[in-house]
Formats: structure tokens, sequence, C-alpha cells
């Protein structure tokens, strides 16, 4: 009797196993295509960065065939609700009020951001002291370090990308001392603070430190800590519906192996100069 009903479960395992295979062998997954060099268009207008070649890995060590597709951030997780794609890997940090709508993988980077000015204005001398912030637990050090960070900026003007981590930070941190000013892609708020409608901009240090290595960025300077905790999340995950918790899962394990075999460091020196990759 025993011996049959092992039998029937390796048989229902085995059934699972190949339905969940069929279920996830076709995948669509959602990018921004703005956000350099996480994900954005080459001059042929083609979608390269980070993000599309670790996609790609991903889907390889799934065995899943995927589809890569551009949707614009600010509606990005509503149409994922809306079924228009399977996932959004787009450099979306893992945070409890995206949890209440979506599920997310494990995360592969490490996340944070920072504050960068002109160097050629009076805010480009700032030091708040020390280097980093947790936020998830500021100690008196971190505090002294906010609240310098308060006393300079109060009464800027400091833009951030709309509906992400950094403009939670900046709206719970920030904001009844500076003027937040919200943009629709990366992009237009360097624009901007090239051209002095804002003081600052707040971003993802991913996304600073190629930034201002290249050309684009000489104009630009990294003044502050770099802050990472509460509002900015635990890291940059793979969204996906709260139905598809075994996608989810799926991708989790593929993640892991990418951590350990090396390739996450790989592609984020290539496309961060530096590796910012989770711990696996």
């Amino acid at each position: 009797m025993k011996k049959l009903l092992t039998i029937v479960a390796v048989a229902m395992a085995l059934a699972t196993g190949q339905a969940m295979a069929g279920q996830y062998d076709s995948i669509t997954i959602a990018t921004e295509g703005a956000y350099k060099p996480w994900n954005f268009k080459d001059a042929a207008g083609n979608l390269v960065g980070f993000e599309i070649d670790f996609a790609k890995d991903l889907c390889r060590r799934m065995g899943a065939k995927c589809k890569i597709v551009e949707q614009a951030w600010d509606g990005i997780i509503p149409s994922l609700q809306a079924g228009k794609y399977d996932a959004i890997i787009a450099g979306m940090s893992i945070t409890a009020k995206r949890q209440k709508v979506i599920t997310f993988s494990r995360n592969y980077l490490s996340g944070g951001g920072g504050l960068v000015v002109m160097k050629s204005s009076p805010l480009a001398g700032f030091d708040a002291g020390i280097k980093f912030i947790n936020l998830k637990d500021v100690d008196a050090g971190e505090k002294a370090a906010l609240d310098k960070i308060v006393g300079t900026f109060g009464g800027k003007t400091i833009g951030v990308q709309t509906a992400t981590t950094h403009e939670n930070f900046l709206r719970e941190y920030l904001g009844k001392n500076v003027t937040i000013r919200s943009y629709d892609t990366q992009e237009n708020l360097d624009l901007d603070l090239q051209a002095g409608r804002v003081d600052a901009a707040l971003a993802s240090m991913d996304y600073w430190v190629p930034l201002l290595k290249s050309e684009k960025g000489a104009k630009f300077k990294h003044v502050g800590p770099q802050m990472s905790g509460g509002p900015f999340g635990a890291g940059t995950g793979v969204g996906i519906r709260k139905a598809d918790q075994a996608l989810a899962d799926i991708f989790s394990k593929a993640i892991t192996a990418a951590l350990k075999d090396g390739t996450c460091e790989k592609m984020a020196v290539k496309w961060f100069g530096y590796n910012n990759c989770s711990a696996p």
C-alpha cells in the first residue's frame, strides 16, 4: 500500500512539474526602455542594457522562450495586473507598498539612491560626514547626516522620476522642506538638472555611477551619502502578478544561480562599472 501511494505521489509531482513547465515556457517581460544602463534603446532602437542581458540569461536558465516589450514606467504595474505581460524587469525595487499589489522574485541588485548636483552649483561642496545611510535602522550618526541633508537642501527644488522609491524617500524625509518635481523619465530629469530647472536630482547609484564616468555626466557631481533601506526597499527584483507566485519562484531560482556562478557580477561590471549584485 505504501509503495502504491509513493508511486501515485511521484506521478502527481511529475504531472505538476510538467504542467508548470508548460504554463511558463513562453513569458512576456516588460521593461521601461528609458533607464540607462539598466534598460534603454541603442541608436538602432533596440532594447539593450544590463536588465536586457540579464533577462535573456534568466530565460535561458528557465528553459523559457521570452519576449521583452517596452512599457512606460507610470503604467507598468497596472499593465502587469491587466495581463499585458507576465513579468517586470525594469529596475523595480521591492517595497512593502508594491508587495500589496504584486509579488516579487528574490532580489538581484542591492538598490539605494543618492543626490547629484551640477559641479557649478553652490551645493557641490556638500558633505554629510558619512558615506552610507541605512534607513532600515538609523543610528545617531545617520540621523545627524539626514538632518544635514534637510538643512542644506531645504528650500531647494529636487527632481526625481515619478512613482519610484526615490520619490517616496523625498516625500517622507524632505517633503515639508523642499519642492519636489517629478519626471516621467530619468533622461528628462537629467536635462532639467543640466538646464538649472532643478537644484538637485535623486536616483539610483546604479544609474549615477556609470553616468558620472561618461561625457554626458561630466558636469554632474554626486554629493552626500548613498542611501538604502526604508523607502528605498529591499533591492531590485522581478515583478510578478500575485496569482503567479510559482513563476516568481522559478525566477528566484534562476537569479540565485546567476548570482552564484558570477554571471550577474560580470554583467554588472560591464554595464554599471562595478559589482552591485545581491549576495547569493
